[in-house]
């Protein structure tokens, strides 16, 4: 600010942009503090389950601008998600071969959402769209590389690690992090379905698969029908509902 009121340079402020972090609260959702020795040191959950899986799960527990209390325990589902990557590297083929049609309109929808929501701040949403993804692959008895190729340039910024080590194991000799982000394609995006996210006070509880386009009343009643919408909104009033067509709807039960 100084250098600005001398004329120095062309803005008050060092950044364009400034979005503030919520707080992570200890287990129980009180704060953390040294005296009442319920502070996480990352260096002993780094030991225990890796980086990325770290990194991953911070990225994943909540909306980025909102408090959240940490869990220890939820971090399994971060590190199941970045083994099932791992693995996935087993049926990878290189023959060229077109993939399905829905596959292709999958991968071409993550790469669409996963770089909006990075944009937005949205990165809890990044990684359950790239879980959905993996997801998809999983089911699939052949995955052809380029798809497996476009799954680790969006993973690259949230598991470095694991994604340079799968990256080179493809054969590829420069780092994933000089790659150009991936671009969609407009034309694939849409084929016949689309896989919502249903969010349960804004935790991801599961997803559902509906017709392109489908309205908010068809899919909360998709969503009511299947075992987990059962389980998490089964006898409780709904307050509110936020529905983003062909991408998530949000029940707020508070």
């Amino acid at each position: 600010k100084f250098l600005f009121d001398q004329g120095l340079v062309p803005t008050s402020e060092p950044y364009a942009k400034r979005t503030s972090h919520g707080l992570i609260l200890a287990q129980g959702g009180v704060k953390m503090s040294k005296s009442k020795g319920n502070v996480v040191n990352p260096d002993d959950i780094v030991e225990i389950v890796g980086a990325d899986t770290l990194r991953i799960y911070e990225m994943f527990m909540g909306p980025f601008d909102q408090p959240i209390a940490w869990s220890t325990d939820n971090m399994v589902g971060s590190r199941r998600f970045l083994e099932k990557v791992w693995k996935l590297r087993e049926k990878v083929s290189s023959g060229g071969e077109a993939p399905p049609l829905e596959l292709a309109s999958a991968v071409q929808r993550a790469i669409k959402k996963v770089g909006e929501d990075i944009e937005s701040m949205g990165f809890n949403t990044a990684v359950s769209t790239m879980m959905i993804l993996a997801n998809e692959f999983e089911r699939t008895s052949v995955l052809p590389q380029g798809d497996y190729e476009a799954l680790l340039k969006l993973l690259a910024p949230f598991a470095p690690h694991i994604a340079e080590e799968l990256w080179h194991d493809l054969g590829h000799a420069e780092s994933i992090h000089l790659e150009k982000w991936p671009a969609y394609d407009p034309s694939l995006l849409s084929s016949g379905e689309a896989t919502i996210v249903f969010q349960v006070n804004g935790k991801v509880r599961g997803t559902v698969s509906v017709e392109a386009d489908a309205e908010e009343e068809e899919v909360r009643k998709r969503v009511l029908e299947t075992e987990e919408g059962g389980k998490w909104l089964g006898g409780h009033e709904v307050k509110r509902t936020v529905f983003v067509k062909n991408r998530l709807i949000n029940f707020l039960l508070e």
